[in-house]
């Protein structure tokens, strides 16, 4: 858990319903960065919705289709067909889009971070210092967006 990133949005009230433009904003931010890890053509396509949305570019209606679609083929994800090992990071990534498009920002932020670490490899993801390099980077992002500038 990043434990400054749940400090920061506490202290922001992210959770609050007048925060949902950042929260999805963010959201999306953190799904950006592992977007190259999703397989599943729903995930990447929830995704696409999900910009869209951020960008004014969709309607509220196409935002909670896509959430629930998401939702579903996230848990339903059977892990990756490549040979990498790549399989958690693939479903990571997966729940990170469902997250975000939920407007579960933390969620989302935590997802992705696992979907990153684990993308390195699995022995990753059991040392906690291979997250600090995308805890600082969401860190950072939420504090861009919360002085209103693009991350």
């Amino acid at each position: 858990m990043n434990q400054a990133l749940a400090e920061l949005a506490a202290a922001a009230e992210l959770a609050q319903p007048s925060q949902q433009a950042l929260r999805l904003a963010f959201g999306l931010a953190c799904v950006e960065r592992i977007a190259h890890l999703l397989e599943d053509p729903r995930a990447v396509a929830g995704l696409e919705v999900l910009r869209r949305y951020v960008a004014g570019a969709a309607d509220r209606a196409a935002l909670d289709v896509a959430a629930a679609e998401l939702q579903a083929v996230a848990r339903s994800h059977h892990g990756s067909p490549s040979l990498d090992g790549s399989a958690h990071a693939a479903v990571s990534a997966t729940y990170a889009v469902a997250n975000a498009l939920a407007g579960r920002a933390l969620e989302a932020a935590g997802y992705a971070a696992y979907a990153a670490v684990y993308a390195y490899g699995g022995y990753a993801v059991s040392d906690p210092s291979a997250f600090a390099p995308e805890y600082a980077w969401q860190l950072r992002t939420l504090e861009q967006l919360l002085s209103g500038t693009d991350p």
